[in-house]
């Protein structure tokens, strides 16, 4: 039985979990794959910390150099997070002919396409299977197993943090910054959770799903993103009023030559799914042409998950490697032809829109909205005028309240327009808070 040796870079939390896997279940991975994986190296800066699963002391690297020298090891599995650094790494694996396996989606997202083109050219595997959605086989999905259809839409809950600040705030009326502080300290966000919170970690894995399922780059900075940091107790509760959960939804769409890539605040009908999608856990919903809506469900991130998931990568170049399996087969890491694909800009964005306006409690407000509306073509849906005084303006009798409205298919060009027009028009207090709806309508 053919031996594949493995150096790992990054030894945190899923490097341990990868480290676990591969020494404790070594018999089931033989059993089970036909090869002999041999973790030969680790290297990670300080060796002087407490590690969940320590190592024997001759698989400590002191040098990267170590790795990426060694001829015997035909894997490096890249999980140090960032991107200049392993970037670089990756390169010099690839030059050195080292099939990689990686969890790191900023990396990809933002420098996929100069990755994989070097892979590709050397005939160099890439694996990464864990880069999103920790155990939720959605990258396999997506090359293998629906591989007989067109993709037409993703839908995404794909940050665990996100997903448990707006659940307890949906389900207990919680506010945001109390909810924040719980999770980090129960360790479902990190000490800086900004990546989290402002939409970015679930924008690079939609970038990357994107690109698998409609077949060319996606250009990272023609993603749009918007976090939950401003998200209100308010907003969640009249949202389900109108019969909506609001969660951090990840939307990639192919239509009409183009793709829309976004993550943002969304209600969706609280029947759909992906609205009862709760706590730390994250779902794919895809739509193929052939299968209809399929949905993949499962723990996001954790040790042992996303380790379960960098294994699998390591298995499956493990096997090809030792049945030989040729350069032309080796090259599909990634489904697309060598193109750039064309990014719907935000303001042609289609979609349904809840829009809460801080108004004076005084008649006429409502029509002169809806002038505005029908201006720009804006149809609505329902509305909600509340008699609930939210404070106290300047002028002592100037009682503010919420008038939600929500919106039929509109563009999102005309949705900002519109706002711009009241707000100068003096009809709001505050600025309009603007959550995007999707529905069946769409």
């Amino acid at each position: 039985m053919k031996q594949i040796n493995v150096g790992i870079v990054g030894y945190g939390v899923v490097g341990n979990g990868v480290a676990k896997i591969l020494e404790e279940k070594k018999e089931l991975l033989r059993k089970k794959s036909g090869v002999e994986i041999n973790l030969k190296k680790v290297f990670t800066r300080n060796w002087n910390k407490q590690f969940a699963f320590p190592l024997k002391e001759n698989q400590k690297a002191n040098s990267l150099e170590e790795l990426l020298n060694d001829e015997d090891i035909q894997i490096i599995v890249e999980l140090t997070g960032g991107i200049d650094f392993p970037y670089r790494l990756f390169m010099d694996a690839i030059d050195k002919n080292k099939h990689i396996v990686t969890a790191n989606k900023a990396l990809l997202a933002e420098k996929g396409k100069d990755i994989f083109l070097k892979a590709e050219e050397k005939g160099i595997r890439i694996g990464f299977e864990a880069a999103v959605a920790g155990g939720i086989p959605i990258i396999r999905a997506l090359r293998e197993g629906l591989v007989a259809n067109k993709i037409g839409k993703i839908y995404g809950i794909l940050n665990g943090t996100t997903n448990y600040i707006l659940t307890e705030m949906f389900k207990k009326g919680r506010d945001f910054k109390s909810v924040l502080k719980e999770a980090q300290e129960l360790g479902y966000a990190e000490a800086d959770p900004t990546l989290d919170i402002n939409g970015t970690d679930a924008a690079h894995k939609i970038a990357i799903l994107a690109s698998l399922s409609f077949g060319g780059f996606v250009d990272f900075s023609g993603v749009y993103i918007e976090g939950i940091e401003d998200i209100d107790t308010l907003d969640i509760s009249l949202g389900r009023e109108l019969g909506y959960t609001l969660k951090l939804l990840a939307i990639a769409k192919s239509h009409n030559g183009e793709v829309e890539v976004r993550v943002h605040p969304t209600f969706l009908p609280s029947e759909h799914p992906l609205a009862k999608v709760d706590g730390v856990f994250n779902a794919v919903m895809v739509e193929g042409d052939s299968v209809g809506e399929t949905m993949f469900y499962g723990k996001g991130a954790g040790s042992l998950p996303t380790a379960s998931s960098v294994v699998s990568d390591i298995v499956d170049i493990a096997k090809s490697i030792a049945l030989g399996v040729g350069r032309e087969i080796e090259i599909t890491s990634m489904n697309w032809e060598h193109k750039d694909l064309s990014i719907t800009k935000a303001d042609d964005f289609y979609t349904r829109y809840y829009l809460r306006f801080t108004v004076p409690d005084v008649t006429g407000i409502l029509a002169k909205v809806a002038a505005v509306f029908a201006k720009y073509n804006i149809s609505i849906a329902a509305v909600i005028q509340k008699e609930k005084v939210l404070s106290l303006t300047e002028k002592e009798n100037d009682k503010v309240v919420p008038l939600v409205i929500l919106t039929h298919t509109a563009s999102e060009n005309n949705i900002q327009k519109a706002i711009k027009e009241i707000e100068e028009q003096n009809i709001t207090r505050r600025k309009t808070v603007i959550i995007r709806v999707e529905d069946e309508e769409q």
